[in-house]
């Protein structure tokens, strides 16, 4: 798309959100905070987005973070991945009570930032050779992206916007940023409302990531790479298994086979850790017939793409991240 498109499109969807800054309503808790007033509602936000940390990210899926090797026909040489530009916004409206980004949503680490300034950390990550602008958590701080985004694509932001998300969204707001967002990456969570209930206190969880999830499915269908193997455009539906719950993980499969397609990009997530406030119940790693279990049932599924990470934690849990540190992540 165009510059100038896109900027249209950041335009409308402003002017469509702008009212929630006197009466926030944008995700499903609708809590009705007044960000023009400094209110803050269960997502701990005001009118300014505050950021934790920007980096190049990667431990994310290959398409996003890059691939580490490249394989010719005489030789294999190795090369550092170019990594998703992360950007690691303060606050949640969901708020799982394992969340391994505990610091961030629940806690709420960060620094406020201006338009301005956040505009310059997507440009920074340009500048650094980033796939794309990886938007950690970015729903309830939506209206500051779009402020933002209108600035750096003005000024030469060019490559794709990942919307990283827990799915918990409004379809409404979803539907704006049509022709804004070019890779939709949302963690498909919970399919019992008992689970999400308990875990996240939100039992409306999946009828509504499921339809926002939808939504997402009709703007960027189809994964699109470039030479380089980087994703442009596209869906890719994670889900993250949860000790003791893999019924509720084939339910989520059944679901996006046959509500979307087998042909959706599905990335399977074994590096669960107990972290924060998980319940007695979940005080474990998943365990290797857990995964091979739900692995199996997406082959049986039929998915044709399909993002595994590598067997569950064994204590070297370096997708675990600790902001409290300059560089949170430790990249093997």
């Amino acid at each position: 798309m165009k510059a100038a498109d896109k900027l249209s499109q950041i335009q409308q969807a402003l002017d469509a959100l702008s009212a929630h800054e006197a009466e926030c309503r944008l995700c499903p808790r609708e809590c009705g905070a007044n960000r023009k007033n400094g209110e803050k509602g269960i997502c701990q936000s005001g009118n300014l987005a505050s950021v934790s940390h920007t980096l190049l990210h990667y431990g994310e899926e290959p398409v996003l973070s890059g691939f580490a090797s490249q394989a010719g026909k005489r030789t294999t040489h190795t090369r550092q991945p170019a990594g998703s530009g992360t950007i690691f916004f303060s606050g949640c409206n969901l708020k799982c009570l394992f969340c391994q980004n505990y610091q961030l949503s629940w806690l709420n680490q960060g620094e406020s930032v201006t338009d301005e300034e956040l505009a310059l950390m997507m440009l920074d990550l340009q500048e650094k050779d980033a796939l794309n602008i990886n938007l950690v958590s970015p729903g309830h701080v939506i209206l500051p992206i779009l402020r933002a985004l209108r600035i750096a694509v003005q000024k030469g932001l060019s490559i794709p916007i990942v919307y990283n998300s827990n799915a918990y969204e409004k379809v409404g707001v979803i539907r704006c940023l049509e022709g804004i967002v070019d890779i939709y990456l949302p963690d498909l969570k919970y399919f019992s409302p008992g689970l999400s209930s308990r875990y996240s206190e939100a039992p409306d969880y999946f009828l509504r990531a499921s339809q926002a999830i939808l939504e997402m499915y009709c703007q960027q269908p189809t994964l699109r790479l470039s030479e380089r193997k980087a994703a442009l455009e596209g869906l890719i539906i994670r889900h993250l298994i949860l000790p003791g719950e893999t019924a509720d993980s084939l339910a989520v499969l059944e679901w996006i086979a046959h509500n979307i397609s087998p042909y959706a990009c599905l990335s399977l997530m074994s590096q669960y850790h107990p972290c924060y406030q998980a319940p007695q119940e979940i005080q474990r790693n998943i365990s290797p017939e857990e995964y091979s279990k739900v692995k199996d049932k997406a082959e049986e599924l039929g998915f044709q793409t399909l993002f595994l990470q590598s067997e569950p934690f064994s204590g070297d849990e370096h997708l675990i991240p600790d902001f409290n540190l300059k560089s949170p992540f430790k990249w093997k």
